[in-house]
Parts: C-alpha cells; structure tokens; sequence
C-alpha cells in the first residue's frame, strides 16, 4: 500500500516538474517576441493594493528597443551591470567581491545581473528566499538562452519600477521629466538609474544629494565604457 502511494506521488511530482519546465520554456519564447504588457511585480503591487485598501494606479507603457534612448540604456548598464554584455546571466567576478567584502564586515551588497533582475521581476514575487532565488536562476538561465541581450534589456527598461507604481521606461520619462522615453538626456538617464535601488523612496524628478552624486558617477562611468558604442556590444 505505502509503496504504491510511494510510486504514485513520485509520478505526480516529476510530472509537475515536467509540466513547469514546458510551460516556463513556452513563457520564454513567447516573450522573446511579443511586446510585454504587464509582469509579476506590477501584480504583485496591485494585489498589495487590494489588501492594504491603499489605491495604486499603475502606470505602463510598452516601447520597443527603438524608442528607448541609448542613453537610458548605457545609463542602466552603467549602474547595474557594466559587464552585461559579457556574462552569461551570472556575474562570478562581482558575487565574489560582495561576499569578500562581507566577510570582512562590510554590509552585504546586492550582486544580481540585468539578467537576473529581468527573471526576477516578470516571472516571480519580491521578496528573499531560497525557492524564490532557485527560480530566479532558472528563468535566468532561461532567458540567456533564448533571448539575446537586446532583449533582456529591452524587457528590463520596460517592466523595471521607477516609482511607486511607476513601470517601464516611456512612463517614468513622462512620469518625472515629461518626454517620451526616446527622448532622455543623458542628466535625465544618469537620475532614473541612479534611483533603481530604491525607486520608491529616491526621485530622478527632485533628486537629493546622494541621488545627485550617484547620478554623477553614473554619467562618469558611461563615459568610461565608451559611451553609446558600448551597445554595438549587445
């Protein structure tokens, strides 16, 4: 009796296993070519909502990889991932520094890739646990597979929060400097990036000192990369 209840819920458990990885495979590829109009934390953040009785209005607008600036993607690449066009969605070489530099008492930084940060927000929830970081690793892995990098990042600056319920880059250059998002300068660029850590307590609109100055870094590390050659990389 116990055997057979054995063999039936390993049947049922790897074809679950099945059936998510097909369905996960088939999400990806149909997102490598349709505009995408909506992820996971955009619901995540209306359902929060719901249960706070705290209206949000979310505001999205889809652009593709024409109509965003190359400043804006310099800029992100700049402040979050400056080898994104390198790596194959893990960057080895920053999580060993960040966990060199914890462990000699330093606070424990963040390390994740453009890819990972694109994974995260339009396939899962926020928030830290073990099963949350296995499926961010495996959409990773997913999207550097069967996306190209132009991709990743045209997904990412279009899902990526900017303010409270502010997504996508066309609704954050109307949102804080009222032009479209093919549009931003490269001050404009260097202040949204400069926000991503923290885009719901920091302004690109009404930046403060540390804003201004990270911003400042942002715009000097574009310079460093090459400016918008860099891209020719993608």
């Amino acid at each position: 009796m116990m055997q057979g209840w054995l063999r039936k819920a390993q049947r049922a458990l790897l074809l679950g296993l099945i059936g998510f990885v097909a369905l996960s495979i088939m999400l990806v590829m149909l997102f490598r070519a349709v505009p995408v109009f909506g992820s996971m934390v955009m619901v995540e953040r209306k359902m929060q909502s719901w249960l706070t009785r705290e209206p949000i209005a979310i505001e999205h607008r889809w652009r593709p990889w024409s109509g965003l600036s190359d400043n804006a993607k310099l800029a992100v690449i700049a402040a979050e991932d400056q080898r994104f066009p390198l790596h194959h969605g893990f960057d080895v070489d920053e999580m060993r520094r960040a966990w060199e530099v914890s462990q000699n008492g330093g606070r424990l930084r963040g390390a994740s890739t453009i890819s990972q940060q694109t994974a995260k927000n339009l396939f899962l929830w926020t928030g830290r646990s073990w099963v949350r970081k296995g499926l961010e690793a495996w959409f990773t892995l997913l999207i550097e597979l069967l996306w190209p990098k132009e991709r990743i990042l045209e997904v990412y600056l279009n899902i990526v929060e900017w303010d409270n319920g502010v997504f996508g880059l066309e609704a954050a250059a109307q949102h804080h400097f009222g032009v479209s998002a093919h549009q931003l300068t490269e001050v404009q660029a260097s202040r949204l990036a400069a926000v991503l850590p923290n885009p719901r307590d920091w302004s690109a609109s009404r930046p403060g000192p540390h804003v201004e100055r990270r911003s400042a870094w942002i715009r000097q590390q574009m310079r460093n990369l090459g400016g918008a050659s860099y891209l020719q990389q993608l």
